[in-house]
């Protein structure tokens, strides 16, 4: 009953979302350039981070949003694989079990879309990709306030904050993180950035004349990998386009035309396989507006 919307017609050019999404559960039915959808219905993380609790509760809302979308692409196909939980609070398992199931997404050469929860959902997507392809390098891309490249603390384990961390631990780390905020993050975080070789565009930096010189960061980043991985915490938007995230920033970027031709350049990237949306909170939106950005965000790559 989570997708509905507007019924015009049966014909192709009548189509919108909910009208070409299959429900499924088996992997073995992916075909190639399939968008395959999974909610990471947790934020086990974001307790762990001493942040306010109920992105898990984001996937579903998200999808409903969607819902009405007019279809632009005539072959667009979206499987839904439904919702992954994290019920007992074992967050590592959690994330393997995502990064098992995204894998196989992409080894049958689907294009995985996570819908999260919290940004804890980043490890797990990312080691699913590096799972797909072990011997190839990953690029990622970044959307957010925050560098989440904290060390996990004793007896608490990874959260929402710790994901970059948990990447760098694995080896080499190829990513640009677009949006931070200095008052958002200790010079600690900057350092342990640094340290990690992880590249980045301050909020500040993302105006329109600017663009030209941001496009050559992000292909720079783009022509060193093999593929790229894309992740969006949506506290990295300003409070007030962006209400109902887990940290809001009244100062973050707004969804303007720099951001959405910087997107859209980023969508348009063949090495693009996997793209997550982390941090919504319907429990502190305002009238789904977070999650209609979220939603619109997920549409974008379906019309590229």
């Amino acid at each position: 009953m989570i997708w509905q919307g507007r019924l015009d017609g049966e014909e192709l050019l009548y189509h919108r979302i909910f009208q070409r999404v299959k429900a499924e559960n088996n992997y073995d039915s992916i075909a190639t350039n399939d968008f395959v959808l999974h909610g990471f219905a947790v934020d086990e993380g974001v307790r762990r981070n001493k942040g306010r609790q109920g992105a898990k509760d984001a996937p579903d809302v998200i999808r409903k949003n969607m819902s009405n979308f007019p279809v632009i692409r005539p072959d667009f196909s979206l499987l839904d694989f439904g919702n992954i939980t994290c019920e007992d609070g074992n967050l590592e398992n959690t994330q393997n079990e995502l990064a098992k199931n995204v894998s196989k997404v992409l080894l049958k050469g689907g294009k995985s879309l996570v819908l999260g929860g919290g940004h804890e959902v980043t490890f797990g997507h990312y080691r699913g990709v590096k799972t797909a392809f072990q011997e190839q390098k990953i690029g990622i891309i970044n959307f957010d306030a925050h560098f989440d490249n904290r060390q996990p603390e004793n007896g608490v384990g990874a959260s929402s904050g710790t994901g970059f961390w948990q990447i760098a631990q694995e080896g080499e780390i190829n990513s640009l993180h677009i949006g931070i905020q200095r008052n958002s993050n200790t010079l600690k975080l900057f350092d342990t950035a640094h340290q990690f070789g992880m590249k980045y565009i301050l909020a500040d930096e993302l105006f329109f004349e600017n663009l030209p010189s941001i496009y050559e960061r992000v292909n720079e980043l783009a022509e060193s990998v093999d593929y790229l991985y894309m992740t969006i915490c949506m506290d990295v938007f300003n409070a007030s386009i962006a209400p109902g995230v887990s940290a809001s920033a009244y100062n973050g970027i707004f969804a303007d035309a720099a951001f959405m031709h910087l997107y859209r350049h980023i969508l348009r990237n063949e090495k693009l396989l996997a793209l997550d949306i982390a941090e919504v909170n319907p429990g502190l939106d305002i009238q789904d507006h977070t999650a209609r950005l979220a939603a619109s965000l997920a549409n974008e790559w379906f019309m590229i």
